[in-house]
């Protein structure tokens, strides 16, 4: 089932990287840039990740929370965000329950072979809690920016 523009955003309560239960409700009133990855320390990932770190502030001046979704651990969490001074929340979806409730867990295929995995997409949801913008197929580099500018 894929999500469409103007869409209620799923619902989620996940553990943050400390296991503090983090829920998308808590966001009401603010902008939610959620963004899902497929792993922690990976070069893509990271420099997705990085990329967010670096303009944070932007999106704190623009009323907007940054939330990443992987089905890392907490403890790999905080370790990531550790190693690479991020500043913005990491969710750890191990069952893969929230990836799935927004159409992100695919197929994939890589080397020729095919498998399940989250596909790098971000989420844009308004103050309401509704879906604002949808970007498919990310490019680490360039997607905190992309947003930004949706902003």
């Amino acid at each position: 089932m894929m999500l469409k523009i103007g869409d209620k955003a799923p619902a989620f309560s996940l553990a943050d990287k400390n296991g503090n239960t983090v829920s998308l409700s808590d966001f009401l009133g603010k902008r939610v840039v959620l963004y899902f990855y497929p792993k922690d320390n990976t070069p893509g990932c990271t420099r997705q990740a990085c990329a967010f770190a670096g303009l944070y502030h932007e999106f704190e001046r623009k009323n907007a929370v940054v939330i990443g979704i992987s089905r890392d651990s907490a403890a790999s969490h905080e370790k990531f965000a550790q190693k690479h001074s991020l500043p913005f929340i990491l969710l750890s979806d191990p069952e893969h329950e929230t990836i799935e409730a927004y159409g992100v867990w695919q197929e994939k295929k890589l080397y020729g072979k095919t498998s399940f995995g989250t596909v790098r997409t971000t989420f844009l949801i308004d103050e309401q809690g509704s879906i604002a913008h949808i970007i498919p197929k990310v490019k680490p580099d360039t997607n905190a920016e992309e947003i930004l500018a949706l902003l």
